[in-house]
């Protein structure tokens, strides 16, 4: 996992290069066939995992270590939550928002760190179908649409 400030989305793949667009990915052969193109998570759902973690006496985890696509500022967990079912744009593109992204113990055991599928219980973010081609850049805002 690397931090970037911008990536390129191919609509229906997800961000090029990405081990799911590739797919590649450690659940690309899962039955059904489950659209893996981004998963968003928010920093306020980080920041909760990492007071859990602290207080459970454990080491948090990083952003990187969360194995999320793309960190959200400026919505809560439980807002991003809501977008299961719904088509919203993050910068120019469009999302649409699929499923809940479970925590798993994945993270743990590539990390080392005990704790993930507690720490980020309801806020381990959410599975997106991506829409739409081009460029999502630190700075794009998330809105919702009706197209």
């Amino acid at each position: 996992m690397i931090a970037a400030t911008r990536v390129e989305v191919i609509a229906g793949q997800g961000i090029a290069g990405d081990r799911y667009a590739l797919g590649v990915g450690a659940y690309s052969a899962t039955e059904p066939a489950k659209p893996r193109h981004l998963t968003l998570i928010t920093q306020d759902g980080v920041d909760t995992a990492l007071a859990w973690q602290l207080a459970a006496g454990l080491e948090p985890f990083s952003v990187e270590q969360t194995r999320r696509n793309v960190l959200l500022q400026g919505i809560t967990a439980g807002e991003l939550n809501q977008l299961v079912g719904v088509r919203f744009r993050i910068g120019s593109l469009l999302f649409e928002g699929l499923e809940f992204a479970t925590p798993c113990e994945r993270p743990s055991q590539l990390s080392g760190i005990e704790g993930f599928p507690d720490a980020f219980h309801d806020r381990g973010g959410l599975r997106v179908r991506a829409l739409s081609t081009g460029l999502l850049q630190v700075g794009d805002w998330l809105a919702l649409t009706t197209a």
